[in-house]
């Protein structure tokens, strides 16, 4: 989903840069911007009582970052943490309402794109449920490839490490390299200088 620049720049909105490591809110903290990227990635993160890191999304250019929580009353359940330098247009939330209530073709555009997320991560976390690494792993590039508009086989490169597939399946890393190793000889990936193009 991309809101027009020009559009909230002229509600008021900022734009901020951060590094890589720089945290743009933390869990329990109550929303107060909305948030798309500009360039570069964010991550959305949890950890466990353990101190195990779970990653629930890497998002990239042109997503906003956990909107759905402008409309209700909760604190964040996640953290939100740059993942490589990063532009982001920042909106406030009384502001951002604002802009919806006057622009309802804009507030479609959204409601239907939370819609699609919302769609996506429901079969995200249907195949998460499979005792098949295969499934789990081929839920999440689905996922991540929902939001390009080129379908074409192996036009997608996912833009995560074998590490944070990981964190984002439950699988060992060890189980996470091998799956992939075996969907590269079925064809449904391709590799190339260690980068998954799906």
């Amino acid at each position: 989903m991309i809101i027009a620049e020009d559009l909230l720049l002229s509600y008021g909105a900022k734009i901020e840069y951060y590094e890589a490591g720089d945290i743009i809110f933390r869990e329990g903290e109550k929303p107060k911007y909305y948030y798309q990227i500009i360039s570069g990635r964010i991550k959305l993160n949890h950890y466990n009582e353990e101190g195990k890191e779970l990653i629930l999304a890497i998002l990239h250019h042109g997503l906003s970052v956990c909107e759905l929580l402008l409309f209700i009353d909760k604190t964040y359940p996640v953290n939100a943490i740059v993942f490589e330098p990063s532009e982001v247009i920042k909106l406030s939330k009384s502001n951002f309402v604002k802009m919806l209530d006057e622009n309802p073709d804009v507030s479609r555009d959204l409601n239907k794109f939370l819609s699609e997320r919302l769609y996506q991560k429901f079969i995200m976390l249907e195949n998460n449920s499979s005792l098949h690494p295969d499934v789990r792993l081929l839920g999440v590039f689905d996922y991540h490839k929902s939001f390009s508009s080129d379908t074409d086989r192996y036009s997608y490169e996912i833009p995560l490490t074998r590490q944070q597939l990981a964190s984002l399946t439950g699988l060992r890393v060890e189980t996470t390299i091998r799956t992939i190793k075996v969907l590269e000889k079925q064809n449904v990936v391709k590799i190339v200088q260690g980068k998954i193009y799906y």
